[in-house]
């Protein structure tokens, strides 16, 4: 009886590969966020080959022309020209380059840093623990958009100033969590088993209790590529960001601000652009999350359980 009811809720010939394929299928939103992150990413990977024009080249015979406008040579400017005559939809391309950047290389140190100080803390416990959530509680007393400000102040815009100033103001999330999923982990009978055998410490926590933190940990990233790009579009917005001749979509906003009675396209599609970059990452997280979650994935991936 067992046998017949455990045969009628299992898919033999389905992998769960092929069910999580099937399921993001299934949801329309979803995959259409991963497809636009997809569509944004190979376009940054290949801008010189998919821009229609070069993004430095000026013409002030074009300045500010609108949508659709005739080039001199080759495709028209489809999102329109911005106050030097450049292609907007060529400088966007190239723009996602160093926001992708940003986003990418400050979520992996922070990332690092954090889940360092956090399995350490979380394994050890007593002060070790004790000093690493101080310091975690010190530095999320200030506002991070505030501390970021402060600090390019003294050490100078520039790129890798951005992103070591935003792996400082967001490591405190990834140490907080880690920590708070290695109590859990650290009395585990896994984690036992290896300190019986004579595993050393180092061993056990990254080889053993690691890779049991991978799905949390890569929901919390992909929910911060969006945060840091929102905060790296700020800082360049205020002038502390990336600076010229270098763009970046806050720099393209702050470069339009001035125009925007005048010529509405050049904060519209940059703006566009990182409100729809932010809310994908922030869709697949969501669904990231559930997928992995063994509670709902059932939902999601359409397969009833034999308590059901």
């Amino acid at each position: 009886m067992n046998g017949q009811i455990e045969s009628k809720f299992r898919r033999p010939d389905v992998s769960t590969r092929g069910l999580i394929l099937r399921a993001l299928l299934r949801d329309r939103v979803t995959f259409s966020a991963l497809l636009f992150v997809v569509v944004v990413v190979g376009a940054s990977i290949g801008a010189d080959y998919v821009t229609p024009h070069d993004p430095y080249a000026q013409s002030l015979m074009l300045r500010n022309e609108g949508l659709m406008t005739p080039a001199e040579e080759g495709l028209p400017h489809i999102l329109g020209t911005d106050a030097l005559g450049r292609d907007q939809l060529s400088r966007l391309i190239y723009a996602s380059r160093i926001s992708l950047a940003v986003g990418s290389a400050s979520v992996l140190v922070s990332g690092v840093f954090g889940t360092v100080l956090g399995l350490l803390a979380g394994y050890y416990g007593g002060r070790v623990d004790d000093i690493v959530m101080r310091v975690v509680d010190v530095q999320m007393g200030f506002p991070s958009l505030l501390l970021a400000l402060v600090i390019l102040y003294g050490v100078g815009p520039g790129f890798v100033n951005v992103v070591i100033v935003l792996a400082v103001t967001r490591w405190m999330a990834y140490a907080r969590v880690t920590r708070s999923l290695m109590l859990s982990l650290r009395e585990s009978p896994f984690v036992d088993a290896a300190r019986a055998v004579g595993c050393f410490d180092r061993r056990i926590i990254f080889r053993h209790m690691l890779p049991n933190l991978t799905s949390p940990l890569l929901v919390l990233a992909t929910l911060e590529v969006a945060t840091v790009i929102l905060t790296e579009a700020s800082l360049d917005f205020l002038g502390l960001g990336i600076q010229p001749p270098e763009s970046s979509w806050g720099l393209m906003l702050a470069q339009g601000r001035q125009y925007i009675t005048t010529a509405w396209w050049l904060v519209t599609f940059p703006g566009l652009t990182i409100l729809l970059t932010t809310l994908s990452f922030n869709l697949l997280a969501t669904w990231f999350r559930t997928i992995t979650d063994p509670v709902q994935r059932s939902r999601w991936l359409g397969v009833r359980s034999p308590r059901a």
